[in-house]
């Protein structure tokens, strides 16, 4: 594990400054810069509306282009914005050619926030200018950058981590934001993540691909699947390790430092859920396949009933065996157990079709902890997945019917 986020890797700076998009007093615009040509993969929201960010960037990843800057605003997500919204893509995008003297299909665009309204160029190409002058390379500018991009975020949310490939030491950080609209398949979230590894585009595609699938599309916080959803992976090849082209010892490496960036953000977005007070995990085990340990996983983590027991610290192993059997995966339900764990220990709550012999006081004692384990052991197999998911508080309600104002 390292220090820093996006900036931690060899060849990446970032800055993060007020532009006054929506709010005021509050940093609100992101960049990251490479020094030199990335290699670029990325996921995108699978909502059927798309906002004009989205679709910017979806085309520049799939003709392969290579990237140099990825500009952020937060505040308005330029969703449901029309011909206005692409051209405002545009606009940013040539913005930061001309303010970094690079190509402006080489300028990839994230919005977050309020749907529907329209972008106020003037301050964002005026951001934008002051971004490339206020660039570094450094830890605080990185986390800068990381709290430009929030929007009902209580926390920034950075992570970073070193490894050896070739030889060379390789690093890669990253940054997210979410914390409502939060639903596996992504969600509300916008993540970077930055590496100066030299790797071919196919496998990158391939390691982002997996690695999104078992992080960022196995959490939720309220079941809302956004419009805005992105992850961008970036990498300059600046580490100077031989290219990885095969799938050896060195992608493996790459694939376990991925996979820890993704997993350490995505517990972050689900920790950090709108009015949360917990993070919940679940594990399960012994499933049939693979997909049925995802189903499971999800329904669990996305079920509000069992979400808001754990905020009233009540072991109601009920809501998490109906949600299991709503799931969509075949099981035999006398075979289950059901356990609670957490930092003061670990109970089971039910077995053989029925409730288990535990103590009520201690399974509130554990649900009232700030992470809690609720682990399902199916008896049908040999797979296993893990989805992660906040509480469901009086706090989440009083955020939502509010956030426009």
């Amino acid at each position: 594990m390292e220090k820093g986020g996006v900036c931690a890797a060899k060849g990446f700076s970032a800055a993060g400054i007020e532009a006054g998009v929506k709010y005021q007093n509050r940093k609100d615009m992101a960049l990251i810069y490479s020094e030199a040509p990335c290699v670029c993969a990325g996921t995108f929201t699978t909502n059927v509306v798309k906002a004009a960010p989205v679709l910017w960037d979806k085309a520049l990843v799939e003709k392969s282009a290579p990237v140099r800057a990825v500009v952020v605003n937060s505040g308005i997500a330029n969703a449901c914005t029309g011909e206005e919204g692409m051209t405002c893509c545009k606009k940013e995008a040539e913005a930061a050619a001309e303010a970094l003297g690079i190509p402006a299909d080489s300028v990839l665009i994230g919005s977050t926030g309020v749907i529907g309204m329209q972008m106020p160029l003037d301050r964002l190409t005026a951001g934008i200018a002051r971004l490339a002058e206020e660039k570094e390379s450094s830890v605080s500018a990185g986390q800068r950058a990381a709290e430009a991009i929030m929007t009902t975020d209580t926390v920034s949310k950075q992570a970073a981590v070193s490894f050896t490939a070739g030889g060379k030491t390789v690093t890669m950080g990253g940054m997210c934001k979410g914390s409502g609209m939060i639903h596996p398949n992504m969600c509300t979230m916008l993540a970077f993540v930055t590496c100066d590894a030299a790797i071919s585009e196919k496998l990158l595609k391939k390691a982002v691909k997996e690695s999104v699938d078992e992080t960022y599309n196995m959490i939720s916080v309220d079941g809302d699947t956004s419009t805005n959803d992105t992850f961008l992976f970036m990498a300059n090849g600046m580490a100077g390790n031989p290219e990885i082209t095969e799938e050896n010892e060195d992608y493996e490496a790459f694939k376990e430092a991925l996979s820890y960036i993704n997993t350490t953000l995505a517990k972050k977005l689900a920790g950090d859920g709108e009015g949360a007070t917990a993070l919940i995990e679940v594990q399960v085990k012994g499933a049939k396949s693979r997909e049925d340990a995802r189903l499971l996983g999800k329904s669990v983590i996305c079920s509000s009933l069992t979400k808001a027991a754990v905020f009233g610290h009540d072991a109601n192993w009920g809501r998490i065996l109906c949600a299991l059997g709503y799931s969509g995966a075949d099981f035999d339900p006398e075979k289950v157990e059901l356990f609670f764990q957490g930092k003061s220990g670990c109970i089971q709550i039910y077995k053989e079709g029925t409730a288990a012999d535990y103590s009520e006081e201690e399974a509130a004692r554990i649900l009232s902890e700030k992470e809690v384990t609720i682990l399902v052991d199916m008896h049908m197999g040999e797979e296993s997945a893990t989805a992660w998911g906040c509480d469901l508080s009086y706090d989440y309600v009083k955020i939502n019917a509010d956030y426009r104002s």
